[in-house]
């Protein structure tokens, strides 16, 4: 892990999607004040489960997997973040999961207390948050779908669109006939685990999609989507 480093704002490649989006010149400048960035390396935690909240973060590149620990130690993927997305929750005293770099991610820190202040002094920044709290409340409804009515082929195939799209939103990648490529952020293990399938169940639906020429895949988890509306059909039955 890196030590924070000061930034500066408007030179920030998820300035316009991230939270802080919603803020004004005066706004940005304030929020300047107080952002740090952070490198931290694949496999470290960033915050975990129940531990107490000292500060928030944007995720400026990378992916980040968040766990819950059951008392019997089983662990469960219950999301992904990638760049812009937010990690915390303001006006709550502890984490409520296990936060964990699975690529190396760059994070801008926001200490706690000066960040819920800038949040109670502009309107605009507090509606920000909201929205993205509903946005985030959303995707765990589709979720819930997914894992109870979606068929095995229907799960894997709405993973890989859904991380496809998350990083085509981020790189641009894909469009104009050119097939979106890009390096699945966890492990085929991971993956059974977030879908609530076997590892076999996996590797045999991704191989089917590769034989049906919906995908293409380099090694373990580089993934090309080669038929866009195919996938789109596949992940939804």
């Amino acid at each position: 892990m890196t030590h924070p480093q000061p930034i500066r704002c408007d030179a920030c490649a998820v300035r316009h999607r991230a939270v802080c989006g919603a803020l004004g010149p005066r706004e940005v400048e304030r929020l300047n004040a107080i952002a740090r960035h952070r490198t931290i390396s694949a496999g470290q935690a960033i915050v975990g489960d129940q531990d107490r909240v000292v500060s928030f973060a944007s995720i400026v590149s990378g992916v980040v997997k968040l766990t819950k620990t059951l008392s019997d130690g089983r662990q469960q993927i219950v999301g992904l973040q990638f760049a812009s997305d937010f990690l915390g929750r303001p006006f709550r005293d502890r984490s409520v999961y296990e936060a964990t770099a699975v690529s190396d991610v760059h994070l801008c820190i926001y200490d706690r207390r000066q960040f819920e202040q800038l949040v109670r002094e502009f309107p605009g920044f507090e509606r920000r948050l909201f929205e993205n709290t509903l946005d985030e409340l959303d995707a765990a409804r589709e979720w819930m779908l997914l894992l109870g009515r979606k068929s095995a082929e229907e799960k894997v195939a709405s993973f890989i669109l859904m991380v496809s799209k998350k990083l085509e939103s981020i790189n641009g990648q894909g469009g104009e006939g050119r097939p979106a490529k890009f390096e699945l952020p966890i492990t085929r293990t991971e993956i059974a685990d977030f879908l609530g399938l076997t590892i076999e169940t996996v590797s045999r639906q991704v191989s089917r999609l590769k034989s049906e020429k919906i995908i293409a895949l380099e090694g373990l988890r580089t993934v090309a989507v080669l038929d866009l509306a195919r996938l789109e059909k596949a992940s939804s039955g």
